[in-house]
């Protein structure tokens, strides 16, 4: 097969797109972040809840929170003295269903 018929087959996705999509797919490749997306996929929750959640130090879970929150993945809210975490990037509920359906 050519280099030309090869590119002709290659479907070309925007390289904002994959420059997005690396940082998502190395920020997830931490068992414990994913431990934490884990929990925030369906509910928002606390730091506290989070950690009991997972079984780490809620130092720990603060670091990988705040790189979820520098990478867009998560955002917080206050609520009165808490503060709560949600998912809002899309593609981490695809990238978890897709590891359910891997059955890693």
């Amino acid at each position: 097969m050519s280099t030309h018929t090869t590119r002709r087959l290659l479907r070309r996705i925007d390289p904002g797109v994959l420059a997005r999509a690396a940082e998502i797919i190395k920020l997830l490749g931490h068992a414990e972040r994913l431990k934490i997306v884990e929990v925030l996929e369906r509910r928002e929750a606390s730091v506290s809840e989070i950690r009991d959640a997972v079984g780490l130090p809620q130092a720990i879970v603060s670091q990988h929170l705040a790189r979820l929150r520098g990478a867009h993945v998560v955002v917080a809210r206050r609520d009165g003295v808490n503060v709560r975490y949600r998912v809002v990037e899309p593609k981490v509920h695809r990238i978890l269903q897709c590891i359910r359906d891997c059955d890693c």
